[in-house]
């Protein structure tokens, strides 16, 4: 049997949680659901999600150091913005329709979608910026070539261990995966 508690968010604190803890079993996983409203002031901005973005060095070489101003960033702000980073991550990569893919593909000169390499691609793209991803986003024939940056995918992980001293165990709200965004393949 479920159990559901209803819970004003003004009362959740350190000390409920860790009530709650020693009332259930170990390793029991817990649901929290946000009510969708509009409220005037977000939790985690657009405007936050591209400041920690644009605070990746491109004049550093190694990925570490291109991603340690961002993942600082993140982790100075409140953990719960690193989930929220993450699930805007997530929500950007859908740059994944089939206009994208077949611009992929001519730029490779190939008629294989590696799923892999469209997604690091495609993180290359949010890496880039506002401005750019905007561009690529409307105009699926600027999707670009020879980039790709991988690393973008472990910027909340790294964020969230370097706060908490605990792995990041999430899956963001939207899947980022090639092929999820099925509007987007049809």
């Amino acid at each position: 049997m479920t159990t559901v508690l209803k819970v004003n968010a003004h009362d959740l604190n350190s000390q409920f949680f860790h009530d709650l803890g020693q009332m259930i079993p170990e390793n029991s996983e817990i649901e929290i659901r946000i009510p969708e409203k509009k409220h005037k002031l977000e939790l985690f901005s657009d405007e936050q999600f591209w400041q920690v973005i644009h605070a990746l060095d491109w004049s550093k070489n190694d990925s570490d150091e291109i991603m340690a101003p961002a993942i600082g960033q993140l982790a100075a702000m409140p953990v719960v913005n690193i989930y929220l980073f993450a699930d805007k991550l997530s929500e950007s990569l859908p740059v994944d329709t089939r206009l994208h893919g077949d611009a992929y593909l001519a730029n490779e000169g190939d008629d294989y979608l590696s799923v892999d390499d469209f997604l690091y691609v495609r993180c290359a793209v949010v890496a880039e910026g506002k401005e750019y991803y905007e561009q690529v986003l409307t105009n699926p024939t600027e999707f670009p070539d020879e980039i790709s940056f991988e690393p973008l995918l472990s910027l909340a992980d790294k964020a969230y261990e370097m706060k908490t001293g605990r792995d990041f165990d999430y899956h963001p709200t939207v899947s980022y995966e090639t092929y999820s965004n099925q509007e987007g393949w049809k």
